[in-house]
């Protein structure tokens, strides 16, 4: 089997160094160069046509955020960011938006076991990234609707809820800008990202978004026209308070695919308090998370949506969707806002 040719962009050298070894002892990677900027990266990965590549976020002059969009714009290469853990870098998003696949927690020299737990999660997403779709990388729609939309009489539906992992900070704001700037009821997203970056992610929204966009809080009721992120510190649920009125609550309860936040904790609660009031989508992501949740919202009734497997950067949710019944709905990420809108 052939190794996954790597390149790793760093300006710290003891850091290339002890990234490097650890991504040579894996079998299945080969690391072909390094660079110690984005503008030298930009010119190894034309040279050296990695598989993947490994960029650092921060570095003076030439950073990671130089580095994603002159790749993809010459060479489009699967790119993974390193993120410093003491910062939520809000250019992470930019990132992506560029066409970066994923970033992850940057190794800390300081602690051993954290130190091989990030590398442990860095060849994980090398070995995903190589198998992308790297067509729909950074096709982000950068169209807002500021306009109205005629809603006819009593809507269908009463919440919206989206999950997403992988992908998904891109694709969930193009679907978000293509919502009315008039939507009736509240949107619940439930995005897999460290819980430092939900806030930077949150207000990004709000600043390119109609709609108010805010975290999600503990016993804070849900009201309509109203986007809320699921925090990550934690799993949350929507629950009836003792006035009958949705709202927000923390659980303890711990779930087989993903904690905090986990998308199947948020949907199977608002299949059990909405039932066919409810529209759930998944979206791109590694793994089966909101899989059994989109489940509980069929057999309730509500409106389920998968995005197809093409349109995804990894349609590892999505696909574990359909395969359990569970989408009753598949269709690319461009057309999911229009059907949603024309559902109400």
């Amino acid at each position: 089997m052939e190794k996954i040719k790597t390149l790793l962009i760093e300006d710290s050298g003891l850091m290339r160094i002890m990234i490097s070894d650890s991504l040579r002892s894996d079998p299945e990677i080969e690391v072909i160069g390094t660079a110690n900027n984005g503008w030298e990266g930009v010119r190894k990965v034309r040279a050296l046509h990695p598989d993947v590549v490994v960029t650092d976020m921060i570095m003076p002059e030439y950073d990671g955020l130089y580095a994603v969009k002159n790749i993809m714009k010459d060479s489009p290469t699967p790119i993974i960011l390193l993120s410093s853990l003491d910062r939520a870098n809000p250019e992470i998003f930019d990132a992506l938006n560029a066409g970066a696949f994923d970033f992850v927690d940057k190794p800390q020299t300081k602690d051993a076991d954290d130190f091989k737990g990030a590398l442990g999660t860095l060849k994980q997403r090398i070995r995903a990234a190589v198998a992308l779709n790297s067509d729909v990388l950074g096709k982000v729609v950068d169209k807002t609707n500021h306009h109205f939309h005629s809603f006819d009489g009593v809507l269908q539906y009463e919440v919206l809820t989206i999950g997403a992992s992988t992908g998904g900070p891109s694709a969930i704001e193009s679907i978000l800008a293509q919502l009315p700037s008039n939507l009736a009821i509240p949107v619940v997203i439930v995005q897999h990202m460290p819980k430092r970056f939900l806030t930077s992610y949150t207000e990004r929204l709000s600043s390119i978004l109609p709609l108010k966009v805010k975290l999600a809080t503990h016993c804070e009721e849900l009201t309509p026209g109203t986007i809320y992120i699921a925090p990550g510190d934690g799993n949350m649920m929507v629950k009836a308070n003792r006035h009958g009125n949705p709202h927000f609550q923390y659980t303890k309860k711990e779930y087989k695919e993903f904690n905090h936040p986990s998308i199947d904790c948020m949907f199977e609660s608002i299949a059990s308090l909405y039932g066919a009031k409810a529209i759930g989508v998944i979206l791109t992501g590694m793994g089966k998370d909101g899989s059994q949740g989109l489940l509980q919202i069929k057999k309730k009734g509500g409106l389920t949506v998968a995005q197809e497997g093409k349109s995804c950067v990894v349609n590892g949710m999505p696909q574990a969707s359909v395969d359990i019944g569970a989408a009753g709905h598949v269709m690319k990420l461009g057309v999911i806002p229009g059907f949603i809108v024309s559902c109400f």
